[in-house]
């Protein structure tokens, strides 16, 4: 296994992260096992951070980082968050009561992950929870995607911290271009934030760009 960044690791064209609960799977990916040590594949096309890191963006996430995740879904990411995040915790906000019941059973088992019932758009709503974060990362299927990101940013990212933004430019608009979308989204965006990194996911994923940014 080769490291290339941060708890990630590389093997024969393949991602992988070193698994913090030996012998379990999390989405019914593969483990393998190297010098005594198991690893979980991280597979591209079922996570958009997997995506950017196998197209060479250095997604800036240390051991020690808390991170907030909003959109944390059933908690396919944030599995691999966890391999990574061996001193820090991961705080993930997802607004439905259905969906959050996966990752409310990974936390069961992961301690470094907290799951919390919310609605992105309304950050004050979860604000009582959550303090100030080292990293923040949105994968989240809505037209306001970028003004959602920006007012979590700004409300609970470090001065000195990274975010990272998953662009989905068909939940923003079917009939429009994709590059035009990510040309909006990014001018929305560098109003407040600095943009300092974009990847397309293709071919793992269709009309998607990540978006690394620091305050």
């Amino acid at each position: 296994m080769e490291e290339v960044q941060p708890g990630i690791y590389l093997s024969r064209d393949k991602l992988f992260t070193e698994n913090a609960r030996p012998g379990e799977k999390v989405y019914g990916e593969a483990l393998v096992r190297e010098d005594g040590v198991e690893y979980r594949r991280w597979v591209e096309n079922r996570s958009k951070v997997g995506a950017a890191v196998k197209k060479g963006m250095d997604i800036g996430l240390r051991p020690d980082c808390n991170v907030l995740y909003l959109g944390a879904a059933s908690g396919t990411t944030i599995s691999h968050f966890s391999d990574i995040l061996t001193e820090g915790v991961i705080v993930g906000v997802e607004y439905s009561d259905s969906v959050i019941r996966g990752l409310v059973e990974l936390a069961e088992e992961r301690d470094n992950i907290a799951p919390v019932l919310g609605n992105a758009r309304n950050p004050e709503e979860y604000e009582e929870y959550l303090d100030k974060y080292d990293y923040v990362f949105q994968d989240i299927s809505q037209r306001d995607q970028p003004e959602i990101f920006v007012k979590n940013v700004k409300k609970y990212l470090k001065d000195d911290g990274i975010g990272l933004l998953a662009v989905k430019a068909r939940s923003i608009s079917d009939s429009r271009p994709a590059e035009e979308i990510f040309e909006e989204v990014k001018e929305k965006v560098s109003e407040e934030l600095s943009i300092v990194g974009e990847v397309d996911l293709a071919p793992f994923e269709k009309d998607h760009v990540v978006l690394k940014i620091r305050p």
